[in-house]
């Protein structure tokens, strides 16, 4: 079974039809634990009637959803975003291809970007090309992990940005990511909001940068200093 853990951050606006696409799942016996960073808008008054569990954090991604997984009641742990929506079939997909080694297995979905620009089809399988050649997963791609594995690796590294990036890594040394091509579909809203091209350059330089040593708190800053322009 599935503990489908969700961060927010007023995401009032997103996060309703996130929830209600996953009551499929919850009627399967699969549980949704919503945490969250400490929204000044309706997001928790419109998550609660959907959700298994409310969980209130100080804000850091990182620190929510290791708060998330702290109560999770299953034993795989998956870990979505408040705007990306998963498969209908996605407990199915997860657990049989973690069948040979359940407590020892972790992965990701392909993404499709919800706009229907050419250019964000682009960006989308540039982004699944990039995770399947490198092992290192997004969490825009639904990252999912057996709870034996995630305490093996420490969790998420408690780091203002790049949180995934850093335990893709960690779980690599531990086990091979199962890459599965049925998509998630994300919003496409922040590449239509500060453009394609310029949010592709904004991320591969701050990739670089966290590759280079620098400190996730500043790309943080600079990251969201970006997105508010």
């Amino acid at each position: 079974m599935l503990s489908i853990i969700i961060p927010t951050l007023n995401e009032a606006g997103e996060i309703a039809a996130t929830l209600r696409s996953l009551q499929i799942l919850r009627a399967r016996g699969h549980e949704v634990i919503v945490v969250d960073g400490g929204s000044a808008d309706a997001t928790l008054g419109v998550a609660r009637p959907w959700s298994d569990h409310i969980v209130r954090t100080g804000k850091g991604r990182a620190r929510q959803m290791n708060a998330g997984a702290a109560i999770a009641r299953h034993s795989m742990l998956l870990f979505l975003h408040a705007d990306t929506h998963l498969p209908e079939s996605a407990d199915r997909l997860i657990l049989e291809r973690c069948s040979d080694a359940a407590d020892q297995c972790w992965g990701r979905f392909d993404i499709r970007l919800s706009g229907s620009a050419r250019t964000l089809r682009v960006v989308a399988f540039m982004m699944n090309w990039r995770s399947r050649l490198s092992g290192i997963a997004t969490g825009d791609q639904a990252i999912f992990v057996s709870r034996s594995l995630f305490d093996a690796a420490g969790g998420f590294p408690e780091i203002a940005l790049m949180e995934d990036l850093a335990l893709s890594k960690r779980l690599k040394r531990l086990a091979r990511p199962r890459c599965l091509r049925e998509r998630v579909e994300s919003s496409s809203r922040r590449w239509e909001k500060n453009g394609a091209m310029r949010t592709i350059l904004l991320m591969w330089r701050l990739r670089l940068a966290y590759r280079c040593g620098a400190s996730p708190h500043l790309l943080a800053k600079i990251y969201a200093g970006q997105q508010h322009r």
